[in-house]
């Protein structure tokens, strides 16, 4: 599956009112969600695509290059409904039965979810909720708790799950006051001592209620490498802009165009050869994950951990493409309407997620090393 070429451009030509609303735009959302961009990690029981990982990072990787913003969101709206592999299907079926059904969510267990006689009392307030505003329903990470104390796992570990929750049940706080990614609407959303039914709820470090080989694939190594598909679409189209930028452009009194220079040749070419190999690696590893997956049902330690320093190198060199586009860009990309503005300050909003940032690095070089690790997020 991918977008539309007509989509594709009436993403890119709308990036700055996204900018300027702080959101994906309703009705550009509700397009998207027509063409099926939110359900591409969905099960095919459910009416989802259920696509091989690399599928999907490719499908990301594309809008984001009409758009970061809008990639990131199709990114957020997959990777929950990935999370409905994980609900009962009588639950998982309520929420996938609106076929432009969006859902959103955070991981993180910024809530606290207090055990009663007919479920959970949930109390919390979750920032970075990406694309909140056009959804349907919300994921929300929370410390299960009994009696006023944490529940915990036989390890002493604390029990952390996620919660769904109706859209209209959910306080969305306008905090997205931000440089990059402005149009994901990332803000806050709260609850305050919500009901939630106790078959609402999600473990995804437990086995999943679907069986297909892309639910036993890592579920927050999926995540990263989603991440980094809109990084990857993101410094390709950085790189895209200035080389027209660059053959356009002419010294006063000039012959020759700015892309006429070796200098500028030199980083142009250092640029693709970064890019295309941070890409490369990433679907190689991608590739190899997915195999495993297929063949014995898992994905052992190590790949995990490969998965995850392919998906943190390609958003940071992702980063490193678009600082050199902006460079080669001149005084033009300083202003806000020039893309490569949007493109530079997009591509390092990315290294500030969990999933992807320089610690990953260390998590993945202990497996590397043999050193005793808890893969409990890879």
């Amino acid at each position: 599956m991918t977008a539309s070429a007509p989509l594709l451009a009436e993403i890119a030509a709308r990036a700055a009112e996204m900018e300027e609303a702080r959101r994906l735009p309703a009705d550009l959302a509700a397009k998207m969600a027509a063409e099926g961009l939110f359900r591409i990690a969905m099960p095919r029981s459910l009416g989802g695509a259920e696509m091989p990982p690399s599928a999907i990072v490719r499908t990301i990787e594309q809008v984001a290059e009409a758009d970061a913003s809008a990639g990131w969101c199709v990114m957020i709206g997959a990777t929950t409904n990935l999370s409905l592999a994980w609900l009962p299907p009588a639950v998982a079926g309520e929420v996938a039965a609106d076929p432009l059904v969006i859902t959103g969510g955070v991981f993180a267990p910024m809530g606290r979810a207090e055990r009663g006689e007919a479920g959970w009392r949930v109390t919390g307030r979750w920032s970075w909720a990406s694309g909140s505003a056009n959804c349907r329903w919300l994921f929300g990470g929370c410390l299960l708790m009994e009696g006023g104390k944490p529940i915990l796992l036989p390890d002493g570990r604390p029990d952390t799950r996620m919660l769904l929750f109706p859209r209209e049940a959910v306080e969305l706080i306008d905090s997205w006051q931000v440089a990059g990614l402005k149009g994901t609407g990332s803000g806050d959303m709260a609850v305050r001592d919500l009901a939630v039914p106790p078959d609402h709820m999600v473990a995804l470090t437990a086995p999943p209620v679907e069986q297909g080989a892309l639910y036993l694939f890592p579920v927050f190594g999926l995540l990263a490498l989603g991440i980094a598909g809109v990084a990857s679409g993101n410094a390709r189209a950085a790189l895209e802009t200035v080389k027209q930028a660059l053959a356009a452009r002419r010294a006063p009194g000039a012959a020759k165009s700015a892309a006429e220079r070796a200098t500028v040749q030199v980083e142009i070419a250092t640029a693709e050869a970064r890019l295309s190999s941070a890409r490369a690696l990433l679907f190689e590893t991608l590739d190899r994950a997915w195999e495993r997956a297929n063949a014995s049902g898992e994905v052992d330690l190590e790949t995990r951990a490969r998965l995850r320093l392919a998906a943190t190198h390609m958003v940071r060199t992702g980063a490193d493409v678009a600082r050199a586009a902006y460079d080669l860009g001149g005084g033009a990309a300083l202003f806000l309407e020039n893309p490569l503005q949007r493109r530079f300050r997009d591509a390092h909003a990315m290294t500030q997620h969990v999933m992807v940032q320089p610690a990953t690095l260390e998590l993945a070089g202990r497996v590397l090393l043999g050193l005793p690790t808890d893969a409990t997020m890879l």
